[in-house]
Order: structure tokens, then sequence, then C-alpha cells
């Protein structure tokens, strides 16, 4: 026997387990190649399917498209049928009225807010109105002590009769003085000076006079009156208190509501515009709105125009007047106002979205009546918030797109969403499981059929027969003997409204 040769020795720097670890790391990096080129390919399965379109009323069993059908060959989707076509929403071009406003955000402003200060000084005796109360003007409020002005005016009364009882004496030695002048038996230097006596003591009276109204004036003062008609504020002062004419916060506010006004403003460019139309004499009817420009407060008048722009902003202040009768509108609200500067009478009108901008001006896609549409250069007016004006290039009565515009362009077919018929996914899906349950019926019954052809015994025809139905028994062979059984059909099932009846001889569950 030959000896067995000694194994050679490693070398130093190659260990045992060497060729298993790059054995490992060879199938590591082929994983890895295989797992990235399965995610590379799944990506790629759901960007074609996401561009597949989906199977629409035109797709026939399985899901392939009908021929003729809106999918198949020879339909709007098909291949002998051009690209697909675009769901669009339209409106009909008509005839209306195109009011011409403006809108502004505005504050309403009080014709009057009046703070009610005590002309005299004094101590209040009596508050005579409520918070919150409307008044009117003339109503007394409170009173001040009258005591020390009666006193007044009866001391100026008293010097006013004084003083006229010395004229009086003056007037009557004036006379007599005048008449020994004309007798040549006194001097005429006498007669000068109680004649200036007597008018001293005119002026002394005029000054008494004045001074017994004053009093009057004061006394009537201590009855504080409401200056303007309006609702009253908060009570900043109670009876009692001893007030002057420096009050700070007076006795009352009065805040005249009706009727108010609503301070806006007006765009510099649209003031020419609103100065013709004064111009003219015409009557600008202005609408008060509420924040949300849901609910209409108040309808009233333009009333009038700032004298200067605003440089800061461009805009010129003005004002609008409601009467205001229900209140409705109050004190530093803010309002969304609506001025009416004229009617553009029988215009031809679409919605703002139909209208579109392009390099050559702007246009709208007018529906064909092959389901086509037509980019149509057209000439814009007026506009409101829903419609625009188009002055020229569309007739009343064309149909326009007003939705899914941007991704057509001039000769595109296009369906309206009347058009398109809605198929629900859960009735396409039950549609599916039915043709499906069909097939399986289908196909049991032949293998029943061939079971009852094949068996030489009742035994295996049943067998055979309770093989194709999936494991459920099969009703019993008939012997040669027996007489022929009359056939009963099977009851028709429970079927929902519009689900169409099974195939002859499919199997039903």
């Amino acid at each position: 026997m030959e000896q067995e040769k000694p194994t050679e020795p490693l070398p130093s720097n190659v260990s045992p387990t060497h060729p298993p670890v790059r054995r490992r790391r060879w199938v590591g990096g082929l994983l890895t190649l295989v797992l990235l080129a399965a995610l590379g390919g799944s990506a790629w399965y759901l960007i074609q399917r996401s561009k597949t379109p989906a199977a629409g009323p035109g797709a026939g069993p399985g899901g392939g498209a009908r021929p003729g059908g809106p999918g198949g060959p020879g339909g709007p989707g098909g291949r002998g049928g051009g690209p697909a076509s675009s769901t669009v929403g339209i409106a009909t071009a008509k005839q209306a009225d195109i009011p011409v406003q403006l809108e502004a955000l505005g504050t309403v402003t009080p014709v009057a807010n009046v703070i009610v200060q005590p002309q005299v000084s004094g101590v209040l005796t009596a508050v005579l109105f409520q918070e919150g109360q409307m008044v009117r003007k003339g109503d007394v409020l409170a009173t001040i002590d009258p005591q020390p002005f009666q006193n007044v005016l009866a001391q100026a009364a008293g010097a006013r009769q004084r003083d006229e009882a010395q004229l009086a004496a003056a007037r009557v030695t004036l006379q007599r003085y005048q008449t020994l002048l004309g007798q040549d038996s006194i001097a005429r230097q006498d007669v000068d000076t109680q004649a200036a006596l007597v008018k001293q003591l005119e002026g002394t009276v005029a000054i008494d006079r004045a001074n017994e109204n004053t009093a009057k004036l004061n006394l009537n003062w201590s009855r504080i009156t409401a200056p303007v008609s309006g609702r009253i504020g908060l009570r900043p002062v109670d009876a009692g208190n001893y007030i002057s004419t420096g009050t700070t916060n007076g006795v009352a506010t009065i805040t005249q509501i009706a009727p108010i006004d609503v301070e806006f403003s007006i765009p510099q460019d649209r003031v020419p515009e609103v100065q013709e139309r004064l111009a003219q004499g015409a009557k600008l009817d202005a609408t008060a709105f509420d924040r949300t420009r849901t609910r209409r407060l108040a309808a009233g008048m333009f009333a009038t125009l700032d004298n200067l722009v605003d440089t800061a902003t461009g805009t010129v202040k003005a004002k609008a007047r409601f009467v205001n009768a229900d209140n409705a509108l109050f004190p530093n609200q803010f309002v969304n106002l609506r001025l009416l500067l004229r009617t553009v009478s029988g215009a031809v009108v679409v919605p703002v979205t139909a209208l579109r901008h392009g390099p050559n001006g702007d246009y709208v896609y007018v529906l064909n009546s092959d389901s086509t549409v037509s980019q149509r250069t057209v000439t814009r007016g007026e506009s409101s918030v829903d419609n625009v004006a188009i002055m020229s290039g569309l007739e009343a009565g064309e149909q326009v797109v007003t939705e899914g515009g941007d991704r057509l362009k001039d000769g595109a077919r296009v369906q309206t969403s009347v058009d398109r018929p809605a198929v629900p996914a859960s009735g396409a899906a039950s549609g599916a499981r039915r043709g499906n349950r069909g097939e399986r019926g289908e196909r049991g019954a032949g293998r029943r059929e061939g079971a009852g052809g094949q068996g030489t015994h009742a035994g295996q025809g049943a067998a055979g027969a309770g093989g194709a139905n999936g494991g459920r028994s099969a009703p019993p062979a008939e012997s040669p003997q027996s007489p022929p059984a009359t056939s009963v059909p099977p009851a028709a099932p429970d079927l929902k409204p519009g689900t169409p009846p099974p195939a002859p001889g499919g199997a039903i569950r």
C-alpha cells in the first residue's frame, strides 16, 4: 500500500475558515442585488399601473375592453378613437345685467359722538338717565343744585332795578335842565353834565341786564340736557359728587346712531368714475354686509368724498349714510361695503372661472357639437364677484369650459360630467364576483355530468358528483328499476335589484 502523502501546511496568513467566509460574503452580495432588483421591479410596476387607465364601462369580461366600447378599439378611449378625452365642467353664456360695483372694508362711524360736559360747577343732585337708554335732544339728564344760581339771579335783578331807578331820575332832571336852558335860566354846562350822567346810567342798566341774563343762563345750565339724540353710554359720575366744567368724562356720552355713516376708502383710480356719476346727479346705492359677506345689514346712499388722497395708501376716504332704523349698524363696527356705480344691461356673461389669460390676451374654450373644444379669443368687460361680461368674441347660448381647462388644447376631445357614466367601484367588484361564480358553476356542472356518465354504479356517479361539488353531498342516484322522478327546478335565489340572473347550467350558491 502506498503511504499517504502528508498534508501540506497552510500559509501562515491564510486561516482554515477563509474560504467559507468568502463564500458567505459572495452569497450576501448576491442576495442584496436580488433584493434591489425586486424593489426596482416593484416600483416600475406600480408606476406603470398608475399610468394605466381603469376599466370603464367599455371593459369586457376579465377587465378587457369590449370592441367598439368606450375603452375598446374604435371607442373614444381606444386605439381607433384617438387620445383619451378629459372630463370638464361647462356653463352656458347668457345675457344678463351685470352690476359695476366697488368692494371696500368700512368702519361704522356715528354722525355725532358727544361727551356731555356741565357748563357750571356744583353738587350733582340727581341723575335722570339709565345706562344704554335712547334719549332725545332736550331730555334732562342730570341736575345740579340750583340754589346758588337762583341767589345770583336775584342779586342781578336787584342791581338792575336800582340802576333803572337812578336812570329814570337822571332823565327827568335832564328834561328840566333843557327847559331852563330854553329860558336862558341855566348854564349849558349843567345841561351837558346831566346828559352825560343819563348815558352813564343807561350803560349801567345794560350791564345789569346782562348780569341778570347770565344768572338766568347759569340757572338753566344747572339742568343738564341732551344736546343730540342717540344712545347714552355708561354713567361716569353719580349723584352727590361735585362736578365742574373741567370734568374729563363729563356727565354722560351720547352717540347718535340713526342716521349713521360708514367710512371707507376708494382707490384713486376709481375716483374719477365716482365723481362723474355724482356730477350726473346719480344717487349711488351703498349696501353694508357683515364680516362674512353673507348677511345684508343695511342699505343706504353714498354721501361724500374726502378732499385729498392718502399718500400712504393711494386711496381717498369716502362716506355713505344709512338710516339705520333697526339699529343693525353699531358704531366702530367693521363691515363690508358694496357701492353700486352703474349697471351694464344685456351683456353676455360667463362665470369668472371660464375666462383664461394667455400671451395673446383673454380667451375661453368653447364646446363644439362633436365634443371638442375650440380656443377663442374674447374681449372682457366689467366683472362682478361671480360673472364677467364678454364684450366680443362670444355669443349667448354657447357653452364654455369652466373646470378642467388647464389640461386642454385647441381641438381637444372632452366629455362632461353628464356624459361620463358613473360606475361605482362596489358595483364593478360585485359584477366581477358574480361572473367568477358563474364560471365556477359552469365548470362544476360539467364535472358532474362527466362523473355521472362515466360511473357504472350509482354510488360511483354520486361520488363523482360529490367531488365535483367541492365536497358537498350529491343527491342519491336513481336505480334502473325505479320510475323516473319528476325534475323539480331549483328555487330561484333572492337577487338584489339590478343583479342579472345566473347563466343556464350554472351552479347557484
